[in-house]
């Protein structure tokens, strides 16, 4: 669209103000040709003398596109005709219009002419229900331009990804599926076979998955002469190592009883390719062996017929890694409706979401990461250290931080693992070069960390260690380590307590002693070493002074510490009671007014209204339900309900029910007892329904009295 073209153009002026008294805005309209192109001309006028040369708005439209204009602010937008996805006002409307009924609408808008609504249908080619809404034409046809617009950009994206995808599928190499088979049975499956037995009597009948052959063979020798002729195999039982008399391999023996048809076992591994000069492919499989029994039926009933074995796999998903690209995934999917495989670009969704978990690497990656800008990576030796991994990760945190080769080649393996997972925060410099810098440490602590493969709990202490600027001995950081105690923490307690009473009397407390590697020890030193820390941060919390080395080390911990936090609980309630007691002061304050309205009492039960805030909050915390909130202490407070306490006269102070009454009509709006339960609850219904009729009658009396 030609905008400054349009600018130049006149506006097209309102003819005449139409003499109706509900008219507001008149639009008129025009089709002129710009640049070898039709655009409808929409302008809205105020419906006033002083109002006829300059419009309110100009809208304009071509085939393909539009555009508003607003003289006043001389500012282009792409603003639909209607606000709100056509949901809102006409954008020339005033705000507090918005609220307008349709039929107030299509009086106050108006067009100057049928010619005016006769170039509108002609130019949009939409329909509308209700011709005299005939902003609802331009609104369909702004509607079908932005939605062709946004269909081809997606259309232009989805062709660029095909093409890219194209080019990666062109540019991965061939994958070497019987190499990977057969490297998948010698290492991950150990050749695993199976002989699946069925005895009868002394005989027993073998089928071997790996030669597929049925051999009958004696079991415990026999009485007849003949027996002594045939072939003779130890007792077959299930779990044990056997070996075919067939093929003469190994195989784990199966009754046959206990197999239903066939069984297979799955694992994933991971293969890397060079992709193009620098980058590399990660290629995801799922490998799978499947041990299958034939049966047939025979006279004796199910006999075995034969048994094999079979290798298979499919790729589940590629990863592209380059310098300088972003990386890309991509996922192998089935077609339901055209039963074929493809490759896309983008995970399915839901529970269907194809996930790639760690898995083995193939020897062979490490040979293709030869020449490629991840040669360097160290991903052979972190592999090698944790087994299973995920080599996408670990080379896209590889690229992001190269300091990852160095950690690994050092043997700090945990500390690797972290980084791959993204968790950066154990980095302190991450443009450092040298590993004490980069991790926040003391130089002389490296190897110390080394030796634990860079324990992440150790790291902590060491880092906590440097931040607080002392130094401890190896022996020290290796409890600390076993605690799992947080910097924080430490740096709370040595504040007044020497780090070496803290580490013995932890260990007096619980009992145990340190480096033991018995998980049961380990486990009470770590919940014994929070108990204490939590016990001294509440000591801190109510204002001790931990000094005093009667507070520092108490003779019974679990005691002491059920005392604090009985102690910090009164506190917090009292706290409560106070801020309560501060905010809704007029509960106190109208009392006793309202005690002479509400109170009433008979042989049985007394009921009266709210003393205080603080006496509200107690009566829902004894019984258990939600009175003590801010909600009802505010609506007491400002005279909207009231809060009575029905007890019974022989024990006017323990609680029982919690009523709310309306103020103004003297209504009950809930009522109940211990645990939001209604006790007795016919008998106190009638009792309360009598309560209220007598509230009304003694408010009928002060009236007339008055």
């Amino acid at each position: 669209m030609k905008k400054k073209a349009i600018e130049k153009i006149p506006y097209l002026k309102l003819p005449s103000v139409i003499c109706k008294k509900d008219v507001k805005y008149v639009g008129v309209t025009a089709v002129k040709v710009i640049g070898h192109e039709k655009h409808l001309f929409l302008e809205v006028y105020q419906n006033k003398k002083t109002s006829m040369e300059t419009p309110l708005v100009r809208i304009v439209i071509t085939k393909k596109d539009f555009g508003t204009y607003f003289p006043k602010d001389e500012s282009w937008s792409k603003q639909k005709i209607k606000t709100d996805g056509g949901c809102g006002r006409l954008i020339w409307t005033l705000p507090e219009e918005s609220r307008d009924t349709w039929e107030n609408q299509k009086k106050k808008n108006v067009l100057q002419s049928e010619d005016d609504m006769r170039r509108i249908k002609n130019f949009c080619k939409t329909r509308a229900w209700d011709e005299d809404r005939w902003w609802d034409y331009i609104m369909k046809k702004q509607d079908d331009i932005t939605i062709t617009a946004r269909r081809k950009i997606e259309e232009r994206k989805y062709e660029r990804r095909q093409q890219a995808l194209k080019e990666r599928i062109r540019n991965t190499k061939p994958l070497p599926e019987k190499k990977i088979l057969k490297t998948a049975d010698d290492v991950y499956f150990r050749n695993k076979h199976y002989l699946y037995y069925k005895k009868r009597g002394s005989m027993v009948q073998i089928a071997c998955s790996k030669c597929g052959g049925v051999t009958d063979a004696r079991w415990k020798p026999g009485e007849s002469y003949e027996s002594q002729f045939m072939g003779r195999v130890e007792e077959p039982r299930e779990g044990n190592i056997g070996r075919c008399k067939l093929c003469g391999a190994s195989g784990i023996y199966k009754c046959q009883g206990k197999v239903k048809g066939s069984h297979e076992r799955k694992i994933h591994l991971f293969l890397g390719q060079k992709y193009k000069e620098k980058g590399i492919v990660m290629r995801y499989l799922e490998v799978s062996k499947k041990w299958t029994l034939e049966i047939l039926a025979g006279e004796n009933g199910d006999e075995m017929h034969g048994a094999y074995e079979e290798m298979s796999g499919v790729e589940v998903a590629r990863t592209y890694l380059a310098p300088g690209e972003n990386t890309q995934t991509d996922f192998h999917k089935h077609s339901w409706c055209s039963g074929e495989d493809y490759w896309d670009d983008c995970n399915l969704y839901g529970n269907a979401n194809l996930t790639i978990h760690p898995a083995p690497i193939l020897s062979e990656t490490y040979q293709e990461l030869q020449g490629t800008a991840y040669q360097y990576c160290a991903l052979k030796e972190y592999a090698a250290a944790v087994r299973k991994t995920d080599p996408r990760m670990y080379l896209q945190r590889y690229m992001e931080t190269p300091q990852i080769e160095m950690l690994t080649k050092m043997g700090l393996t945990d500390v690797v693992t972290e980084l791959v997972n993204c968790r950066y925060g154990i980095v302190t410099d991450q443009d450092a070069t040298r590993p004490d810098d980069f991790l926040g440490i003391r130089k002389e602590r490296v190897k110390q960390l080394i030796h634990t493969k860079g324990n992440i709990h150790m790291l902590q202490i060491m880092k906590a260690e440097k931040r607080l600027q002392r130094i401890w001995t190896e022996e020290q950081i290796e409890k600390l380590a076993e605690l799992e105690l947080t910097g924080g923490q430490i740096e709370m307690a040595t504040r007044y307590i020497n780090l070496q009473k803290l580490l013995n009397h932890i260990a007096k407390y619980a009992g145990c002693q340190y480096g033991t590697l018995c998980g049961m020890s380990s486990e009470q030193l770590k919940q014994t070493a929070h108990t204490y820390m939590d016990y001294l941060e509440m000591r801190l919390s109510l204002g001790y002074d931990l000094n005093n080395t009667v507070y520092q080390f108490p003779r019974d911990l679990k005691d002491a510490h059920d005392r604090m936090v009985a102690e910090a609980n009164k506190d917090k309630a009292d706290k409560r009671l106070k801020e309560a007691e501060r905010r809704f002061p007029n509960i106190r304050s109208e009392y006793r007014k309202l005690r002479n309205e509400y109170l009433f009492e008979d042989d049985s039960y007394i009921i009266r209204p709210a003393r205080s805030a603080s006496e509200i909050v107690m009566e829902g915390r004894t019984l258990h339900h939600c009175v003590g909130g801010d909600k009802y202490l505010r609506k007491h407070n400002e005279g909207e309900s009231y809060i009575l306490m029905l007890r019974f006269k022989i024990a006017p102070e323990e609680p029982y029910i919690t009523v709310e009454i309306e103020s103004r009509r003297n209504r009950i709006l809930q009522w109940y007892g211990n645990k939001d339960c209604k006790p007795d609850k016919k008998n106190m219904k009638e009792w309360l329904d009598n309560y209220t009729e007598q509230l009304r009658n003694k408010k009928r009396i002060q009236k007339q009295t008055a």
